[in-house]
């Protein structure tokens, strides 16, 4: 219920914004140029801030559901897993999930992260066209892979592999181009800041994953790494086609087609350096899946996905956020150049860790609950190892914000660099500590990884800034406010 002040507290009130109005007016005589000051410095423009805040909340709220709802498929789809399936069987899921991981860091440097950057400025006058000569890209790319895992899964049946692992990767092999597909349609939405479609599609991409799990539970009461791969790839299949067949109808050119020999080559300039920071962005979580198997037996490869699903969400809110920003900070930098760093900087690195600390604060609070739930009393045994991932979510996250930047800079060169010396003291460390330790040697390795990652970033971004403007004192700042 709201108070209502009393007629002394009213006085008191008034005689207080009385007495702030004389002053006010006081210093403004006393300095005619006090009185403009002060106002441009207390006054707000609510209509401006209106404007420009609703518009790009409701963006970013929609990218994050759009991220949220995807990965939130896979990640029931994990945790159901985690519950039915013997540790053995888990741990073969997520090596095989791992090699998934790859793939789409392999993708998404070729293809994904260049069409951010080139779709919103070089070929934002020819989209229909370029995300013609993008799918005939896909389509050579999704050949290859789908081969390759394919032959992994005969030599992997073939040496006497068991608890599904050779399953599991001809799963990937169907799953992977549907899936890829899938990503790259959704992107497209990301170039004219319009996360909506995008949003709906992954609504139907849960749907059919949902829908599909029911039904084979229904019908078979288990589950298989397998099976779970193939119903990752019908709904990526299904959504995709509704997406494609959107996107026909609204996607034009006003300048020539690119050709996609061109697109290739543009991509693969922006990307080769891309590709190498992705791969080594992909060491030090997901190496730890074989090496643990390989040292200690795929259940503690199991115990190790069961702690890094918790970190999943904020690894997706992330994702969230690099989709929808970078091509924000694409176009600020291109209009502002070298004196916009900083801010974006700043901005970029505080609006990813806001997400991760609220979140890791409540979950360490509740762990035993949470693994219990999730788990159904499975695991508990390395819920101690969860503040380390904690750590490492958290600097995961904050990393996110100099990679924006670099990448807006087009110099995916320097995040290579970043992420290839911490993956290196990563591998170095972790795996006598991976075989002393198991879990807990390769969980402090990823939280070492991680921190090392972000202040190498933040290093090779302040030269970055050096370079640009020569002349100029640095213009990058820690990124610890505005």
């Amino acid at each position: 219920m709201t108070q209502i002040p009393s007629p002394a507290e009213q006085d008191n009130v008034a005689s207080s914004a009385a007495f702030q109005e004389s002053a006010f007016t006081s210093a403004a005589a006393a300095n005619p140029n006090g009185r403009s000051f002060l106002e441009k410095a207390l006054s707000f423009d609510h209509g401006r801030i209106r404007h420009k805040l609703i518009p790009w909340a409701m963006k970013g709220g929609l990218a994050l559901l759009d991220q949220g709802v995807f990965a939130g498929s896979n990640f029931v789809m994990s945790i159901l897993l985690a519950r039915w399936l013997p540790p053995e069987q888990y741990g073969a899921y997520a090596v095989a999930f791992a090699v998934f991981l790859f793939l789409l860091n392999f993708h998404q440097a070729l293809l994904l992260e260049p069409m951010l950057v080139f779709g919103s400025a070089v070929y934002r006058n020819s989209l229909r066209g370029y995300m013609k000569a993008l799918l005939i890209i896909h389509f050579c790319m999704s050949l290859f892979m789908s081969l390759g895992l394919c032959i992994a899964a005969a030599v992997a049946f073939k040496m006497g592999k068991g608890y599904g692992l050779p399953g599991a990767l001809f799963g990937i092999a169907v799953a992977a181009p549907t899936v890829l597909l899938f990503w790259l349609t959704k992107r497209t939405f990301y170039l004219k800041l319009s996360p909506a479609p995008s949003a709906a599609a992954a609504v139907l991409y849960c749907i059919l994953t949902m829908g599909g799990l029911a039904l084979v539970y229904r019908q078979m009461h288990h589950l298989s790494p397998l099976s779970a791969f193939l119903l990752m790839a019908f709904g990526g299949l299904g959504s995709s086609l509704v997406l494609l067949w959107y996107l026909r109808s609204r996607l034009s050119s006003t300048q020539a087609d690119p050709t996609v020999l061109d697109t290739w080559r543009r991509h693969w300039r922006y990307g080769r350096w891309a590709l190498g920071a992705n791969a080594m962005m992909w060491v030090p979580i997901n190496a730890f899946y074989p090496i643990l198997s390989r040292f200690s037996g795929m259940a503690q490869a199991g115990e190790l996905k069961a702690l890094m699903n918790f970190a999943a969400p904020m690894l997706q809110a992330c994702a969230a956020i690099h989709s929808l920003m970078l091509p924000y900070a694409a176009r600020v930098l291109e209009q502002r150049g070298s004196s916009g760093i900083s801010v974006v900087l700043r901005r970029m690195t505080l609006l990813c860790v806001a997400f991760a600390i609220p979140y890791w604060i409540v979950l360490l609070l509740f762990r035993g609950p949470a693994f219990h739930a999730l788990y159904s009393g499975r695991y508990s045994e390395v819920a101690y190892l969860l503040p380390i991932v904690a750590l490492a979510s958290i600097a995961g996250s904050a990393f996110f914000g100099p990679s924006i930047v670099l990448r807006s800079l087009e110099s995916p060169a320097s995040i290579f660099a970043a992420v290839s010396v911490s993956s290196g003291i990563s591998i170095a460390l972790g795996i006598p500590l991976t075989r002393v330790w198991g879990v807990g040697g390769a969980v402090w390795s990823i939280a070492i990884s991680e921190g090392l990652a972000f202040a190498a970033a933040i290093v090779l971004l302040r030269r970055k800034a050096r370079s640009l403007q020569p002349s100029s004192p640095a213009l990058i700042t820690a990124p610890v406010g505005e």
